[in-house]
């Protein structure tokens, strides 16, 4: 600072030091305009590496997400004996004598709807039975189900089978 080659600025307690730029030579307009360009170039550089960059971290994460070739070839293992055992199901299933007849299957299905309705017939006669019996009661619903000892279906996560 002293011999003039940089220069100071005292703020407060702290000082800058920084480079005299009168010192240095004065660029002309021509030079000016070239390290412009040149900048322009630069940056147009920077951008399309950087593009290039992204490219290739997106190509890299996809890669890693992929399934390497032996994890490929124990998956591909996997699934032929996967297909293997269903192929052999599929033949024990063909192969079965005791199938189900149409006519087994109707009557299966009509037993069904029959206890179904009776199931639903007999549910909605309790249900107003007991409706009748609380509407003297003093207490709550669920108390009284407590005291007489009642389960319902809800009560143990039941509902009535859908018609087939």
């Amino acid at each position: 600072a002293q011999q003039g080659r940089v220069r100071e600025k005292v703020y407060g307690k702290q000082k800058i030091y920084f480079a005299d730029q009168e010192q240095l030579p004065a660029a002309s307009d021509a030079e000016l305009r070239g390290l412009d360009g040149e900048i322009a170039a630069r940056s147009a550089q920077l951008q399309a590496l950087q593009q290039s960059c992204r490219h290739m971290e997106a190509e890299l994460k996809e890669l890693n997400s992929s399934m390497t070739t032996p994890e490929m070839a124990r998956e591909i293992e996997t699934l032929k004996k996967d297909c293997a055992s269903y192929t052999e199901k599929l033949e024990r299933i063909k192969s079965a004598t005791n199938h189900v007849t149409p006519e087994e299957k109707e009557k299966v299905c009509r037993e069904q709807q029959l206890y179904r309705r009776e199931w639903r017939r007999r549910k909605r006669m309790a249900t107003e039975l007991l409706d009748a019996i609380l509407e003297g009661y003093p207490k709550s619903k669920k108390q009284f189900f407590e005291e007489v000892g009642i389960e319902t279906d809800e009560d143990h996560g039941v509902s009535l089978p859908a018609a087939v």
